[in-house]
Protein backbone atom coordinates (compact mmCIF):
# COMPACT_ATOMS: atom_id res chain seq x y z
CA UNK A 1 0.00 0.00 0.00
CA UNK A 2 2.96 2.73 1.15
CA UNK A 3 4.54 2.05 -2.39
CA UNK A 4 1.00 2.62 -4.31
CA UNK A 5 0.57 6.02 -2.44
CA UNK A 6 4.25 6.69 -3.73
CA UNK A 7 3.27 5.72 -6.93
CA UNK A 8 0.42 7.64 -7.16
CA UNK A 9 1.92 10.52 -5.69
CA UNK A 10 4.59 11.15 -8.87
CA UNK A 11 1.63 10.22 -10.99
CA UNK A 12 -0.06 13.21 -9.67
CA UNK A 13 3.00 15.13 -10.03
CA UNK A 14 3.58 14.61 -13.88
CA UNK A 15 0.07 14.94 -14.07
CA UNK A 16 0.25 17.89 -12.99
CA UNK A 17 2.88 19.16 -15.45
CA UNK A 18 0.46 18.98 -18.55
CA UNK A 19 1.12 22.53 -20.58
CA UNK A 20 -1.89 24.79 -20.47
CA UNK A 21 -1.81 24.92 -24.12
CA UNK A 22 -2.80 21.13 -24.00
CA UNK A 23 -5.36 20.22 -26.50
CA UNK A 24 -7.96 18.12 -28.49
CA UNK A 25 -7.61 15.80 -31.23
CA UNK A 26 -9.24 12.59 -33.06
CA UNK A 27 -6.87 10.86 -35.48
CA UNK A 28 -8.82 8.60 -37.75
CA UNK A 29 -8.09 5.82 -40.06
CA UNK A 30 -5.14 4.98 -38.55
CA UNK A 31 -3.41 1.70 -38.24
CA UNK A 32 -3.47 2.18 -34.70
CA UNK A 33 -0.82 1.11 -32.32
CA UNK A 34 -1.52 1.12 -28.73
CA UNK A 35 2.10 0.74 -27.56
CA UNK A 36 1.15 -2.06 -24.93
CA UNK A 37 2.42 -4.79 -26.86
CA UNK A 38 -0.48 -5.41 -28.93
CA UNK A 39 -1.14 -5.66 -32.29
CA UNK A 40 -1.99 -3.19 -34.40
CA UNK A 41 -5.38 -2.15 -35.04
CA UNK A 42 -7.02 -1.56 -39.03
CA UNK A 43 -8.81 1.28 -39.07
CA UNK A 44 -8.30 2.70 -35.80
CA UNK A 45 -9.18 5.89 -33.88
CA UNK A 46 -7.68 7.86 -31.18
CA UNK A 47 -8.97 10.92 -29.29
CA UNK A 48 -7.16 13.12 -27.18
CA UNK A 49 -9.26 15.72 -25.18
CA UNK A 50 -7.54 18.39 -23.52
CA UNK A 51 -4.08 16.73 -23.79
CA UNK A 52 -5.31 13.46 -22.71
CA UNK A 53 -6.00 10.02 -24.79
CA UNK A 54 -9.87 9.31 -23.66
CA UNK A 55 -10.06 6.55 -26.24
CA UNK A 56 -8.37 4.37 -28.84
CA UNK A 57 -8.90 1.25 -30.71
CA UNK A 58 -11.84 0.56 -33.51
CA UNK A 59 -15.37 1.52 -33.81
CA UNK A 60 -14.14 4.52 -31.60
CA UNK A 61 -16.70 7.44 -31.80
CA UNK A 62 -15.65 10.98 -32.27
CA UNK A 63 -16.81 14.31 -30.30
CA UNK A 64 -18.50 17.07 -31.84
CA UNK A 65 -16.22 19.74 -31.93
CA UNK A 66 -12.78 18.32 -31.93
CA UNK A 67 -10.47 18.24 -34.90
CA UNK A 68 -10.60 15.20 -36.95
CA UNK A 69 -7.23 14.30 -38.51
CA UNK A 70 -7.32 11.70 -41.18
CA UNK A 71 -4.28 9.28 -41.09
CA UNK A 72 -5.33 8.11 -44.47
CA UNK A 73 -4.04 4.34 -43.53
CA UNK A 74 -0.65 5.10 -42.01
CA UNK A 75 0.53 4.06 -38.75
CA UNK A 76 -0.56 5.68 -36.19
CA UNK A 77 1.48 5.25 -32.98
CA UNK A 78 2.52 6.73 -29.23
CA UNK A 79 5.52 8.73 -29.42
CA UNK A 80 8.55 6.99 -28.55
CA UNK A 81 9.61 7.01 -25.00
CA UNK A 82 13.91 8.06 -25.00
CA UNK A 83 14.09 5.70 -22.06
CA UNK A 84 17.77 6.76 -21.17
CA UNK A 85 19.80 9.91 -22.45
CA UNK A 86 21.50 13.59 -21.61
CA UNK A 87 19.51 15.39 -23.64
CA UNK A 88 18.87 18.97 -22.86
CA UNK A 89 21.99 18.91 -20.94
CA UNK A 90 24.63 19.17 -22.89
CA UNK A 91 25.39 20.95 -26.35
CA UNK A 92 28.69 20.23 -27.43
CA UNK A 93 30.55 17.75 -25.92
CA UNK A 94 34.21 19.06 -25.76
CA UNK A 95 32.71 23.03 -24.29
CA UNK A 96 32.38 22.43 -20.63
CA UNK A 97 30.31 25.74 -20.91
CA UNK A 98 27.63 23.87 -22.72
CA UNK A 99 27.72 20.97 -20.39
CA UNK A 100 26.02 19.95 -17.30
CA UNK A 101 25.93 16.63 -17.40
CA UNK A 102 28.98 16.71 -14.73
CA UNK A 103 29.93 18.45 -11.84
CA UNK A 104 33.63 17.80 -11.28
CA UNK A 105 34.36 19.89 -8.29
CA UNK A 106 30.96 19.91 -6.29
CA UNK A 107 30.85 18.64 -3.34
CA UNK A 108 27.31 17.75 -3.72
CA UNK A 109 26.49 13.79 -5.51
CA UNK A 110 23.05 12.50 -5.13
CA UNK A 111 21.33 15.83 -4.00
CA UNK A 112 22.39 17.43 -7.75
CA UNK A 113 19.08 17.91 -9.40
CA UNK A 114 19.20 18.02 -13.64
CA UNK A 115 16.15 20.04 -13.72
CA UNK A 116 17.35 23.53 -14.18
CA UNK A 117 20.16 22.72 -16.31
CA UNK A 118 17.33 21.51 -18.93
CA UNK A 119 17.45 23.49 -22.16
CA UNK A 120 14.74 23.43 -24.54
CA UNK A 121 16.35 25.29 -26.97
CA UNK A 122 18.94 22.67 -27.37
CA UNK A 123 18.97 21.72 -30.79
CA UNK A 124 19.13 18.03 -30.14
CA UNK A 125 15.29 18.39 -28.95
CA UNK A 126 14.37 19.60 -32.12
CA UNK A 127 15.62 17.32 -34.49
CA UNK A 128 14.89 14.25 -31.97
CA UNK A 129 11.28 15.52 -31.83
CA UNK A 130 11.19 15.98 -35.59
CA UNK A 131 11.96 12.23 -35.17
CA UNK A 132 9.08 10.80 -33.05
CA UNK A 133 10.61 10.91 -30.04
CA UNK A 134 7.85 13.12 -27.54
CA UNK A 135 9.13 12.24 -23.94
CA UNK A 136 13.07 11.36 -22.88
CA UNK A 137 14.62 10.07 -19.80
CA UNK A 138 17.08 12.24 -18.94
CA UNK A 139 20.33 11.65 -16.93
CA UNK A 140 23.91 13.25 -15.01
CA UNK A 141 27.02 11.54 -15.36
CA UNK A 142 29.16 11.11 -12.49
CA UNK A 143 32.48 12.06 -11.19
CA UNK A 144 34.20 11.34 -8.04
CA UNK A 145 31.47 9.00 -6.30
CA UNK A 146 29.28 6.47 -7.15
CA UNK A 147 25.83 8.35 -7.43
CA UNK A 148 25.46 10.77 -10.12
CA UNK A 149 22.09 13.19 -8.58
CA UNK A 150 18.90 12.84 -9.48
CA UNK A 151 17.44 13.10 -13.05
CA UNK A 152 13.93 14.01 -15.16
CA UNK A 153 11.32 13.04 -17.25
CA UNK A 154 11.21 15.57 -20.30
CA UNK A 155 9.19 16.18 -23.01
CA UNK A 156 10.08 17.24 -25.92
CA UNK A 157 7.86 19.97 -27.13
CA UNK A 158 8.43 23.54 -28.77
CA UNK A 159 7.36 25.28 -25.37
CA UNK A 160 9.89 26.88 -22.82
CA UNK A 161 9.14 24.15 -20.38
CA UNK A 162 10.58 20.79 -21.30
CA UNK A 163 10.34 19.58 -17.71
CA UNK A 164 7.64 16.49 -17.27
CA UNK A 165 8.91 15.82 -13.77
CA UNK A 166 11.56 16.84 -12.08
CA UNK A 167 13.86 14.50 -9.22
CA UNK A 168 12.01 11.33 -10.95
CA UNK A 169 15.17 9.00 -10.09
CA UNK A 170 18.60 8.61 -8.80
CA UNK A 171 21.20 7.76 -11.40
CA UNK A 172 24.03 5.73 -10.06
CA UNK A 173 27.35 4.14 -11.68
CA UNK A 174 28.03 0.27 -10.48
CA UNK A 175 30.85 -2.16 -12.59
CA UNK A 176 33.77 -0.36 -13.70
CA UNK A 177 33.38 3.11 -13.64
CA UNK A 178 31.59 2.63 -9.95
CA UNK A 179 34.79 0.88 -8.89
CA UNK A 180 36.83 3.92 -9.88
CA UNK A 181 34.46 6.50 -8.71
CA UNK A 182 34.09 4.55 -5.36
CA UNK A 183 38.29 4.20 -4.68
CA UNK A 184 39.36 1.35 -7.50
CA UNK A 185 37.27 -1.61 -6.49
CA UNK A 186 33.98 -2.75 -7.33
CA UNK A 187 34.04 -4.13 -3.27
CA UNK A 188 34.58 -0.56 -2.39
CA UNK A 189 31.92 0.56 -4.19
CA UNK A 190 29.03 -1.73 -2.64
CA UNK A 191 30.30 -0.62 0.66
CA UNK A 192 29.87 3.10 -0.49
CA UNK A 193 26.38 1.96 -1.39
CA UNK A 194 25.13 0.35 1.69
CA UNK A 195 26.84 3.34 3.87
CA UNK A 196 25.00 6.11 1.18
CA UNK A 197 21.47 3.90 1.63
CA UNK A 198 22.26 3.20 5.96
CA UNK A 199 23.20 7.28 5.84
CA UNK A 200 19.90 8.52 3.92
CA UNK A 201 18.15 5.99 6.44
CA UNK A 202 19.33 7.84 9.48
CA UNK A 203 18.83 11.02 8.00
CA UNK A 204 15.10 10.54 7.15
CA UNK A 205 14.45 9.57 11.23
CA UNK A 206 16.17 11.83 12.40
CA UNK A 207 17.33 15.16 10.12
CA UNK A 208 18.50 17.26 13.24
CA UNK A 209 20.83 14.82 14.42
CA UNK A 210 22.59 14.18 11.39
CA UNK A 211 26.50 14.46 11.65
CA UNK A 212 27.54 16.36 8.49
CA UNK A 213 31.48 16.97 7.75
CA UNK A 214 31.19 18.83 4.47
CA UNK A 215 33.10 17.85 2.64
CA UNK A 216 34.62 15.57 4.32
CA UNK A 217 31.58 13.87 5.02
CA UNK A 218 31.32 10.23 2.69
CA UNK A 219 27.36 11.50 2.78
CA UNK A 220 27.08 14.86 3.38
CA UNK A 221 23.42 16.23 4.68
CA UNK A 222 22.50 17.00 1.04
CA UNK A 223 23.28 13.94 -0.29
CA UNK A 224 21.48 11.99 2.24
CA UNK A 225 18.05 14.10 1.85
CA UNK A 226 17.98 13.34 -1.51
CA UNK A 227 18.84 9.38 -1.13
CA UNK A 228 16.12 9.39 1.35
CA UNK A 229 13.49 9.22 -2.03
CA UNK A 230 15.37 6.12 -2.65
CA UNK A 231 15.59 4.33 0.26
CA UNK A 232 11.89 4.79 1.22
CA UNK A 233 10.63 3.75 -2.75
CA UNK A 234 9.60 7.36 -3.73
CA UNK A 235 11.78 7.35 -6.88
CA UNK A 236 13.46 4.40 -8.80
CA UNK A 237 17.54 3.90 -8.59
CA UNK A 238 19.00 3.78 -11.82
CA UNK A 239 22.10 1.37 -11.89
CA UNK A 240 24.27 1.59 -14.86
CA UNK A 241 25.53 -1.92 -14.89
CA UNK A 242 26.88 -4.41 -17.66
CA UNK A 243 28.62 -7.73 -15.90
CA UNK A 244 26.41 -10.42 -14.90
CA UNK A 245 27.94 -11.09 -11.77
CA UNK A 246 27.97 -7.73 -10.56
CA UNK A 247 23.92 -7.59 -11.22
CA UNK A 248 24.05 -10.38 -9.10
CA UNK A 249 26.16 -8.71 -6.38
CA UNK A 250 23.14 -5.90 -6.54
CA UNK A 251 20.32 -8.19 -6.53
CA UNK A 252 21.69 -9.37 -3.21
CA UNK A 253 22.53 -6.55 -1.84
CA UNK A 254 18.66 -5.39 -3.13
CA UNK A 255 17.46 -8.13 -0.39
CA UNK A 256 18.97 -5.95 2.91
CA UNK A 257 16.59 -2.54 0.99
CA UNK A 258 13.49 -3.83 0.11
CA UNK A 259 12.02 -0.80 -0.88
CA UNK A 260 14.49 0.33 -3.05
CA UNK A 261 13.22 -0.31 -6.78
CA UNK A 262 16.40 -0.98 -9.17
CA UNK A 263 16.07 0.11 -12.79
CA UNK A 264 19.63 -1.20 -14.37
CA UNK A 265 20.65 0.20 -17.28
CA UNK A 266 22.69 -1.02 -20.21
CA UNK A 267 23.36 -4.74 -18.72
CA UNK A 268 25.31 -6.15 -21.91
CA UNK A 269 25.45 -9.36 -19.70
CA UNK A 270 21.84 -9.17 -18.61
CA UNK A 271 20.61 -12.40 -20.89
CA UNK A 272 23.58 -14.62 -17.74
CA UNK A 273 21.42 -13.51 -14.81
CA UNK A 274 17.47 -12.99 -17.12
CA UNK A 275 15.77 -15.30 -14.18
CA UNK A 276 17.08 -13.80 -11.25
CA UNK A 277 16.17 -10.37 -12.84
CA UNK A 278 12.84 -11.79 -13.62
CA UNK A 279 12.55 -13.17 -9.97
CA UNK A 280 13.61 -10.12 -8.61
CA UNK A 281 11.46 -7.97 -10.56
CA UNK A 282 14.12 -5.46 -11.60
CA UNK A 283 13.11 -3.87 -15.07
CA UNK A 284 15.82 -2.89 -17.48
CA UNK A 285 16.85 -0.13 -19.59
CA UNK A 286 19.22 -2.36 -22.18
CA UNK A 287 21.47 -1.15 -24.50
CA UNK A 288 19.87 -2.78 -27.46
CA UNK A 289 22.63 -3.91 -29.79
CA UNK A 290 25.89 -4.57 -28.02
CA UNK A 291 27.51 -7.19 -29.27
CA UNK A 292 31.29 -6.61 -29.05
CA UNK A 293 33.54 -7.00 -25.71
CA UNK A 294 34.09 -3.06 -25.28
CA UNK A 295 35.51 -3.81 -21.78
CA UNK A 296 35.73 -6.56 -19.46
CA UNK A 297 32.78 -6.13 -17.98
CA UNK A 298 30.83 -6.76 -21.11
CA UNK A 299 32.68 -9.67 -22.84
CA UNK A 300 29.35 -11.82 -22.88
CA UNK A 301 27.76 -9.18 -24.82
CA UNK A 302 25.57 -10.68 -27.26
CA UNK A 303 22.65 -8.67 -29.49
CA UNK A 304 20.15 -11.63 -28.54
CA UNK A 305 20.55 -9.95 -25.03
CA UNK A 306 17.22 -8.14 -25.14
CA UNK A 307 15.66 -11.14 -26.81
CA UNK A 308 17.06 -13.79 -24.26
CA UNK A 309 15.46 -11.46 -21.26
CA UNK A 310 12.29 -10.50 -22.25
CA UNK A 311 11.65 -14.61 -23.36
CA UNK A 312 12.91 -15.35 -19.27
CA UNK A 313 9.99 -12.60 -18.12
CA UNK A 314 12.26 -9.74 -17.26
CA UNK A 315 10.76 -6.25 -18.33
CA UNK A 316 12.96 -4.55 -20.77
CA UNK A 317 13.28 -1.34 -22.42
CA UNK A 318 15.45 0.37 -25.05
CA UNK A 319 18.09 2.88 -23.94
CA UNK A 320 21.56 4.59 -25.43
CA UNK A 321 23.32 5.17 -22.30
CA UNK A 322 27.32 6.03 -23.74
CA UNK A 323 26.11 5.49 -26.98
CA UNK A 324 25.66 9.00 -28.02
CA UNK A 325 22.92 10.15 -25.47
CA UNK A 326 23.33 14.00 -25.59
CA UNK A 327 21.62 13.97 -29.32
CA UNK A 328 20.44 10.74 -30.62
CA UNK A 329 17.61 8.74 -28.91
CA UNK A 330 16.16 8.57 -32.41
CA UNK A 331 18.75 5.42 -32.68
CA UNK A 332 15.96 3.89 -30.70
CA UNK A 333 13.98 3.32 -34.06
CA UNK A 334 16.95 1.77 -35.66
CA UNK A 335 17.75 -0.53 -32.84
CA UNK A 336 13.87 -1.92 -32.04
CA UNK A 337 13.70 -2.89 -35.58
CA UNK A 338 17.02 -4.31 -35.51
CA UNK A 339 15.09 -6.41 -32.77
CA UNK A 340 12.75 -7.32 -35.20
CA UNK A 341 15.39 -8.58 -38.04
CA UNK A 342 16.99 -11.03 -35.37
CA UNK A 343 13.89 -12.50 -35.38
CA UNK A 344 14.64 -13.46 -38.76
CA UNK A 345 18.60 -15.01 -38.09
CA UNK A 346 18.59 -18.72 -37.26
CA UNK A 347 19.95 -18.97 -33.57
CA UNK A 348 19.31 -15.60 -32.67
CA UNK A 349 16.85 -13.91 -30.09
CA UNK A 350 15.05 -10.84 -31.34
CA UNK A 351 11.78 -9.43 -30.53
CA UNK A 352 8.51 -9.29 -31.96
CA UNK A 353 7.23 -6.10 -33.43
CA UNK A 354 4.78 -5.77 -30.97
CA UNK A 355 7.04 -5.88 -28.08
CA UNK A 356 9.65 -4.40 -29.52
CA UNK A 357 7.26 -1.07 -30.48
CA UNK A 358 6.72 -1.43 -26.80
CA UNK A 359 9.88 -1.39 -25.75
CA UNK A 360 10.53 2.21 -27.05
CA UNK A 361 7.09 3.25 -25.56
CA UNK A 362 5.38 1.56 -22.78
CA UNK A 363 8.00 -0.34 -21.11
CA UNK A 364 10.61 2.44 -20.46
CA UNK A 365 7.51 4.23 -19.10
CA UNK A 366 6.52 1.77 -16.93
CA UNK A 367 10.16 1.14 -15.69
CA UNK A 368 9.93 4.84 -14.29
CA UNK A 369 7.00 3.57 -12.45
CA UNK A 370 5.12 6.35 -14.94
CA UNK A 371 3.17 3.55 -17.06
CA UNK A 372 0.06 4.92 -16.09
CA UNK A 373 0.78 8.05 -17.41
CA UNK A 374 2.75 7.80 -20.46
CA UNK A 375 4.18 5.42 -23.33
CA UNK A 376 1.07 4.14 -24.66
CA UNK A 377 -2.28 5.27 -26.28
CA UNK A 378 -4.18 3.95 -23.67
CA UNK A 379 -6.79 6.18 -22.06
CA UNK A 380 -5.87 8.21 -19.43
CA UNK A 381 -2.20 8.86 -21.22
CA UNK A 382 -0.67 11.98 -22.33
CA UNK A 383 -1.91 12.51 -25.73
CA UNK A 384 1.95 12.13 -27.29
CA UNK A 385 1.22 10.74 -31.00
CA UNK A 386 2.55 10.32 -34.03
CA UNK A 387 1.54 9.79 -37.92
CA UNK A 388 4.34 7.90 -39.71
CA UNK A 389 4.79 7.77 -43.45
CA UNK A 390 5.55 4.14 -42.78
CA UNK A 391 6.89 1.28 -40.76
CA UNK A 392 8.01 3.55 -38.18
CA UNK A 393 10.41 1.13 -37.23
CA UNK A 394 11.64 0.98 -40.88
CA UNK A 395 14.51 3.26 -41.81
CA UNK A 396 12.73 5.00 -44.88
CA UNK A 397 9.79 5.94 -42.65
CA UNK A 398 9.60 9.31 -41.15
CA UNK A 399 7.69 11.38 -38.71
CA UNK A 400 4.54 13.03 -40.51
CA UNK A 401 3.06 14.35 -37.52
CA UNK A 402 3.78 14.78 -33.98
CA UNK A 403 1.24 15.97 -31.15
CA UNK A 404 2.74 15.85 -27.23
CA UNK A 405 -0.06 16.84 -25.26
CA UNK A 406 -2.53 16.99 -28.37
CA UNK A 407 -0.34 19.52 -29.20
CA UNK A 408 0.63 19.72 -32.76
CA UNK A 409 4.40 20.12 -32.71
CA UNK A 410 6.99 21.63 -35.29
CA UNK A 411 8.94 19.09 -37.34
CA UNK A 412 11.70 22.14 -38.12
CA UNK A 413 15.00 21.00 -37.41
CA UNK A 414 18.36 23.20 -37.65
CA UNK A 415 19.49 21.10 -40.08
CA UNK A 416 16.53 22.02 -42.58
CA UNK A 417 17.59 25.48 -42.08
CA UNK A 418 20.96 24.94 -43.48
CA UNK A 419 19.71 22.65 -46.21
CA UNK A 420 17.43 25.17 -47.61
CA UNK A 421 19.76 27.88 -47.33
CA UNK A 422 23.00 26.60 -49.01
CA UNK A 423 21.38 23.53 -51.19
CA UNK A 424 21.40 26.04 -54.42
CA UNK A 425 24.36 28.57 -53.86
CA UNK A 426 23.48 31.61 -55.94
CA UNK A 427 25.82 34.01 -57.88
CA UNK A 428 27.81 36.37 -55.71
CA UNK A 429 27.66 36.63 -51.82
CA UNK A 430 26.58 33.74 -49.74
CA UNK A 431 24.07 34.15 -46.76
CA UNK A 432 25.90 35.01 -43.50
CA UNK A 433 25.75 31.49 -41.43
CA UNK A 434 23.88 32.71 -38.19
CA UNK A 435 21.37 35.20 -38.69
CA UNK A 436 18.68 33.50 -36.85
Amino acid sequence: MKRLLLLTAAISAIASAVPAAAQSVAITNAKLVIGDGSAPIEGGTVVVRDGKVVAAGRNVAVPANVETVDAGGRYVTPGIVAGFTRIGIVEVDGVDQTNDSIASNSPFHAAIDIAPAINPRTSAIALNRAEGITRAVVAPETRGAIFAGQGAIIDLGTDSNPVSLPRAFQFMEYGESGARAAGGSRPAAIVAFRDALKAASAYAKAPGAYLDQGRDALVNRADAAALGAVVSGRVPLLIHVERASDMRALVALGRDFPAVRMVFVGASEGWMVAAELAAARIPVIASALNDLPEAFESLAATQSNVGRMKAAGVTVGIGIINDNDTRQARYEKQYAGNLVALTKIPGATGLDWNAAFAAISSVPAEAMGLGGELGSLRPGRHGDVVIWSGDPLELDSAALSVYIDGVKQSLATRQDALLKRYLEPQEGALPKAYTR
